[in-house]
């Protein structure tokens, strides 16, 4: 029975605790939710002898070929793969760039994925950019699909990066809160600002110093778009080789952000079971730190 006065998508989301509430309010839009046979805004109160029934669409057919692309993979079951994703991979098919990507590669080597992300992304839970290498997880199916996507979500599941950033971070530790959306002069970036955002929360620790450069380790309490290149650039420390966030020039041989996701714990969506996965920083990160250190 539903509390009162609680809205629509509150209520279906208790009943239904592996789908998130957007999924839920995505199914009340396209009308596969219904109210006494008759479909509803998501602002609509629940009362008592409502009939609320809920249709869960079939995934579509994907038109994202297969390619056989060479893949590192951490972990593989019958729910997830994991896979440390190298720099210079696109995670899933945009505009103008529809081959080539992780998903691709996924859907050669899987042969099916999870559709609640569409055509476009299917099985993406999370993503990395084309330029930040790493672990991920991707999952082969619905229930897995909700249930991880609800663990980084809760923050339950935990996600570690490594950076090399600019400048000496003074500081052992912090937490940058600081909420990001849309640039408003550039569509193309994400920003710090007040207007039309989200809550975006990073924790940082220092590793090393090297005097005009840092490393550090970012977690991320809140998955926004660029958040730890945003955040770092926000307080002044922007990820070397950066295109969009940093400085023009680049004084190390990588091409991109010295960004990597290093770590990803996760319970598994199905047995239960806490999972840790790890993956060490790539030969250009550890170029730079090489060059760093023979400089101190």
């Amino acid at each position: 029975m539903a509390d009162k006065e609680e809205r629509l998508d509150v209520f279906i989301t208790k009943q239904m605790q592996d789908v998130s509430r957007s999924h839920i309010q995505k199914l009340i839009l396209a009308g596969d939710v219904t109210v006494n046979d008759k479909p509803v805004k998501a602002n609509y109160k629940v009362q008592p002898e409502d009939n609320v029934a809920v249709t869960m669409p079939e995934a579509r057919p994907t038109e994202i070929r297969p390619e056989t692309i060479p893949l590192n993979i951490l972990y593989e079951d019958g729910d997830v793969i994991v896979v440390n994703k190298a720099r210079g991979m696109v995670v899933h098919p945009a505009a103008g760039n529809f081959s080539g990507t992780l998903v691709n590669a996924l859907l050669e080597h899987c042969g099916d994925l999870s559709g609640i992300n569409g055509m476009i992304r299917p099985g993406i839970v999370h993503r990395l950019d084309k330029d930040t290498s790493g672990v991920m997880v991707a999952a082969k199916h619905d229930l897995a699909h909700a249930r991880l996507a609800k663990q980084i979500k809760d923050r339950s599941a935990s996600r570690r990066y490594q950076a090399v950033v600019f400048g000496n971070i003074t500081e052992d530790q912090g937490m940058i809160n600081a909420p990001i959306g849309r640039h408003t002069a550039d569509r193309k970036k994400m920003a710090v600002t007040f207007t039309n955002s989200k809550e975006a929360i990073t924790k940082f620790r220092v590793l090393e110093r090297f005097g005009d450069y840092t490393l550090v380790e970012c977690r991320l309490l809140t998955g926004r778009t660029h958040q730890i290149r945003v955040h770092m650039a926000y307080i002044g420390h922007p990820v070397v080789g950066d295109p969009k966030y940093g400085p023009v020039r680049n004084p190390f041989c990588i091409k991109g952000q010295a960004l990597h996701s290093a770590e990803l714990r996760f319970t598994h969506p199905v047995s239960g079971e806490p999972m840790i996965f790890t993956a060490p920083l790539p030969d250009d990160m550890q170029d730079i730190l090489v060059e760093l250190r023979n400089k101190k």
